[in-house]
């Protein structure tokens, strides 16, 4: 995946807190970022101890906004127990976000949670991918726009392949063989919001219909566990609490 991500955007993401890691999300990562696309920075952060056991609690959330060379940055950062509690559900969000190749900040305790990510996943992830897909294309009816039709179509072969493979690959164009899809891509990186072609609108909507149904089977067909490993599960708790108590994100 090539991916022109700014030189300045570690420096840019100054949480107020020790950041277990910062990477790109969002259109970058899968493939399909526009000229004008914003750039989605997402992680993790560690509050102090005593912003969690005290009566004074810090910012579990932490999101932000701004503006630079032009570019919009929207940065959304979880308290590390937050993360974990996600990270252990079955939410492809976090997941894709930690596995993610365009690491823009990163820790010992971010190498940590990547070490327990392949024991993590289930074959419930599907239900994310499903679900998130389904809204994509009720978006995709409602606007006639071609962001939400790539959304549905790189959810779904995300889905498929992580249920075929236990393996999180969230690139559209590295996953898909859709002859139709470069020509998306291409008018997409010219424009945010541009309009779906009509003539591709019934060929989309039976390739969407027949990967819907291809994530379910690999659900069903995946070797996948139904549970995350009770092992992985204990060392993600004891790595918290680690993190916690220390105050550091060095994995000390």
């Amino acid at each position: 995946m090539t991916v022109d991500v700014p030189a300045w955007a570690a420096e840019a993401v100054a949480l107020p807190h020790p950041t277990v890691f910062v990477t790109v999300s969002g259109a970058h990562l899968y493939g399909f970022a526009s000229v004008d696309s914003d750039l989605d920075l997402r992680g993790s952060h560690l509050l102090p101890a005593a912003d969690v056991v005290g009566l004074r609690t810090g910012p579990e959330t932490i999101n932000t906004d701004s503006l630079r060379d032009g570019v919009e940055l929207d940065v959304v950062s979880h308290d590390l127990l937050k993360f974990a509690r996600l990270f252990h559900s079955r939410n492809g969000y976090v997941l894709e976000q930690l596995l993610s190749p365009l690491v823009v900040k990163t820790s010992a305790v971010h190498r940590e949670l990547i070490a327990l990510a392949p024991a993590m996943i289930t074959r419930h992830h599907a239900h994310h991918y499903l679900g998130f897909a389904a809204t994509q294309e009720r978006l995709f009816a409602k606007t006639g726009e071609l962001k939400p039709a790539l959304y549905t179509l790189r959810v779904l072969h995300t889905g498929i392949h992580l249920m075929r493979t236990g393996e999180v690959v969230a690139d559209l164009g590295a996953l898909c063989d859709l002859p139709y899809v470069p020509e998306l891509i291409a008018m997409k990186r010219a424009a945010e919001h541009g309009a779906f072609p009509p003539h591709l609108r019934e060929a989309v909507a039976e390739d969407v219909s027949r990967l819907r149904a291809e994530l379910e089977t690999a659900r069903e067909s995946s070797t996948l566990p139904d549970h995350a490993d009770p092992e992985a599960v204990e060392a993600l708790h004891q790595l918290v609490v680690r993190a916690r108590l220390s105050g550091s994100v060095s994995g000390d």
